[in-house]
């Protein structure tokens, strides 16, 4: 079925695995104007066909496969940010910043200015731990937990509370070190 002239085709999925691909794909499916409509007198159709979503479209695709590597589609709670994401990528790719080098997003400098007046809470330790690192930590207090719970252990547990409380084990200590700083 042929399109009437101004409309876009609808984007298939698959298209949408590939980021340089998805560039291309974005960049045929937007009709494309003999010369640049003037930004100040256009439709806000033209607007946005021209100038804004050839730019943020191929962002949109980037922050999709970055989502999934971060799997954002699988779990309810990410470390991942979209919208600082979004931010760092229109900033890099920006044309009048062409020839200069990758800025990370805490060194952009609006970024920056903005964070100074609405800083943010930090990430909590669940979202910065991979996963390995967290099963590391669950079973490391899982198996202090089962061994604080043999009866041998909570004997000996309960005797030392009572030698510190009866017979003030600090001090006892700290007279054995002068003892033996003395020899």
């Amino acid at each position: 079925v042929p399109l009437e002239a101004g409309t876009v085709q609808p984007l298939l999925r698959e298209q949408f695995y590939s980021a340089p691909a998805a560039d291309t794909i974005f960049q045929q499916s937007l009709p494309v104007p003999e010369e640049p409509p003037d930004p100040n007198t256009c439709s806000p159709q033209e607007y946005l066909e021209y100038y804004i979503f050839p730019v943020l479209l191929p962002g949109m695709a980037e922050l999709l496969h970055r989502a999934k590597e971060e799997k954002c589609f699988e779990r309810k709670r990410t470390k991942f940010i979209a919208s600082d994401f979004l931010t760092e990528w229109l900033y890099n790719k920006n044309p009048k910043r062409k020839d200069e080098s990758f800025t990370e997003f805490f060194s952009i400098p609006f970024v920056n200015d903005w964070l100074k007046d609405h800083p943010r809470p930090p990430i909590p330790l669940s979202l910065l731990l991979t996963e390995e690192e967290a099963s590391i930590v669950i079973q490391s207090f899982w198996r202090g937990y089962r061994v604080r719970c043999d009866s041998e252990i909570q004997e000996l547990r309960q005797w030392q509370k009572q030698l510190r409380e009866d017979k003030n084990i600090i001090d006892r200590v700290k007279e054995f070190w002068t003892k033996q700083e003395a020899k």
